[in-house]
């Protein structure tokens, strides 16, 4: 997980269930689950060696996640579902 190229946030558009988010400050990695409209945010959850773990989440603002998380970078005219199996493959 260290090769991932993380970029900043600057469309709720990228937010999309799934992607890995990263702390500006941490080095701890989360993944991005489903957006609760009761709570006004994104469920995340800790993400290490290619495991999610369900046992514990946070729930974060969208405002929260642009000012101080980092996104990973997909290429956009690729399926995620074939970018993730490329990288697990390489």
């Amino acid at each position: 997980m260290k090769n991932i190229n993380f970029n900043e946030i600057k469309d709720a558009y990228q937010l999309v269930e799934g992607a890995k988010i990263k702390g500006k400050n941490y080095e701890e990695i989360f993944e991005l689950g489903a957006y609760d409209a009761n709570k006004r945010g994104y469920t995340l959850y800790p993400f290490e060696d290619g495991v999610r773990f369900e046992d514990f989440c946070v729930i974060v603002s969208e405002r929260e996640l642009k000012s101080n998380y980092v996104i990973e970078g997909v290429n956009v005219n690729i399926p995620l579902v074939e970018q993730q199996s490329a990288r697990l493959s390489a």
